[in-house]
Parts: C-alpha cells; sequence; structure tokens
C-alpha cells in the first residue's frame, strides 16, 4: 500500500517525518501543501485541525510527525531503527524528540509567529522568553552532546529526527553561542547527514518566506 504525505518542505515538522523518510528510503508520494484549493480541500477533509504534516497509509490516517514516525517503524520499518526496541532505550529516544520539541522548537516557533504580526501587535516579553529557553535548551543539549554523536546512544533516532529541523531553524533566529562546541558540531552533524541534507536542498526554494529573513548560510 503505498504511503502519501501531505506536507510541505518548509515546514520543521514536515522535515522531521521528511528525514525518517530519506533514512530509510520509505516510498511515498507528498501532496504539496502549497496553497492550490484542491490539496488543500482533500487536507482539510483528512484533518480539520489543518496542521502537516499528515499521512495517508490506505485507510488509516496518521497525524503529528513523532506518531508518523513511530507509525512508520511499526509498519513500514527499514534498515534504520529510530526507535529501538529496548523499553529503557526507548524512552531515552522519546524524551529526546520530547526535548527538541518542546524546549527548541516550540520557542523558536514563537519567536517567528511574533514577526507575522503588525508591528504594533508584537510581544517583545513572548520574544524575550522564548530566545531565554532557547538559551537554557542549548546549554543543557551541550552537556548532553559531549561524549556522544547522536542524541541517544543507540544510534542515529527519532530524537534525531526531531533534532534536525528544529536546531537547523532555532540557530537562525538565536544562534548557538561559540562557547557551546558540542551543540554546535551535533547541529553540523544533523545537517551533513543525507537524509537532513535531502530535506534542507528540497526547502531552499522557500528561503524568502522565513518572516525574521534567512541568514546567507547552511
Amino acid at each position: 500500500m503505498s504511503l502519501t504525505l501531505y506536507a510541505h518542505p518548509f515546514s520543521s515538522y514536515c522535515q522531521k517525518v521528511l528525514t525518517a523518510l530519506y533514512e530509510n528510503a520509505t516510498p511515498h508520494t507528498v501532496r504539496l501543501l502549497d496553497g492550490s484549493d484542491d490539496v488543500g480541500r482533500e487536507f482539510s477533509q483528512l484533518w480539520p485541525i489543518k496542521r502537516m504534516p499528515v499521512l495517508v497509509d490506505g485507510d488509516r490516517r496518521v497525524m503529528e510527525a513523532s506518531i508518523i514516525i513511530e507509525h512508520l517503524g511499526l509498519h513500514h520499518p527499514g534498515p534504520v531503527r529510530l526507535i529501538p526496541h529496548d523499553p529503557d532505550a526507548a524512552l531515552d529516544v522519546r524524551f529526546m524528540d520530547r526535548f527538541f520539541d518542546n524546549y527548541v522548537m516550540t520557542p523558536m516557533q514563537r519567536i517567528v509567529a511574533d514577526y507575522l504580526r503588525p508591528a504594533e501587535q508584537r510581544d517583545p516579553r513572548t520574544v524575550s522568553d522564548a530566545k531565554a529557553l532557547l538559551s537554557d535548551a542549548y546549554q543543557w543539549l551541550d552537556q548532553r552532546m559531549a561524549d556522544r554523536v547522536w542524541a541517544c546512544a543507540t544510534g542515529f533516532s527519532l530524537a534525531d529526527c526531531a533534532a534536525a529541523p528544529s536546531l537547523f531553524y532555532a540557530d537562525w533566529v538565536q544562534p548557538i553561542d561559540s562557547a557551546l562546541p558540542h551543540a554546535k558540531a551535533y547541529r553540523q552533524r544533523l545537517l551533513a547527514r543525507p537524509s537532513f541534507a535531502r530535506a534542507v536542498d528540497e526547502a531552499r526554494p522557500f528561503r524568502s518566506f522565513f518572516p525574521p529573513g534567512a541568514p546567507d548560510r547552511d
């Protein structure tokens, strides 16, 4: 049964799922959410909340990036096991997935969302709080990555699929300090990973859409 992903390549959560798909060369079709009426109507019927990505696998609809990757591991496994069999190791992977989504991706998106507001409605407190949370997350991550290559001991995983787009975009709005070499090096390893590098390359034509302005790097 073929897989169809409703997504946009510039979306961080879509990149999270695309990285997992590319990591295992999982065959799939992308329905591009580019504002077209036909695809938009399909998407709205599939998921009235209208938050991407959504995976359609036969008669099954799967929402939320982490759950989609779990679904792929259960029903379309590949050579790279993104969630380990061992329950304790799997718990660590899931914890790091939540760390990147909640403490890196979320504050990054709050900063970006503030740029989308009219100037008179912008909230400096929201931005400063988000940047403070990012700084704390970077500090903790730097310590975590001091003795490892990937986020968890079992190797490249769901956690790294979450880390890649969150650190990619977060560093654009709140650069990782040079005093945090392990976090910076980890971000570079993620960018060099072929699965995520492909997702980044596919999103390059859309960089002008980044509200704060995309830096001329990466």
